[in-house]
């Protein structure tokens, strides 16, 4: 299980992240873009991840994760039961949300 002061504390815990509303949620911004939302009303997060990495999350643990049920599930937002998830499966996921939404370093 994954309190928001946790989700919270982990989300801004990567470089250059702001919270900022998003509608009847709270989002987790890099660079203006959200990587994640928490919905405090469903206790649930949604996150963005790439399609490879959401269907392995979502074979996984299909009553934890699972697509948004429309086109933005398509794109790899996948919502996330914080009630049911163990805290280092919620980590990686979200570190991957991160990763997938922050701009790419330069090599």
């Amino acid at each position: 299980m994954v309190l928001i002061e946790t989700f919270r504390k982990l989300a801004l815990s990567f470089p250059n992240v702001v919270e900022e509303p998003h509608f009847e949620k709270t989002s987790f911004r890099i660079n203006k873009k959200i990587f994640a939302t928490f919905d405090e009303k469903n206790n649930r997060a949604v996150l963005k991840l790439n399609e490879i990495d959401q269907s392995v999350f979502c074979a996984s643990s299909k009553m934890i994760f699972y697509p948004i049920p429309n086109k933005w599930g398509k794109q790899g937002w996948t919502i996330v039961e914080l009630s049911k998830v163990r805290q280092e499966m919620f980590e990686d996921a979200l570190k991957l949300s991160y990763e997938n939404v922050a701009p790419k370093k330069k090599q």
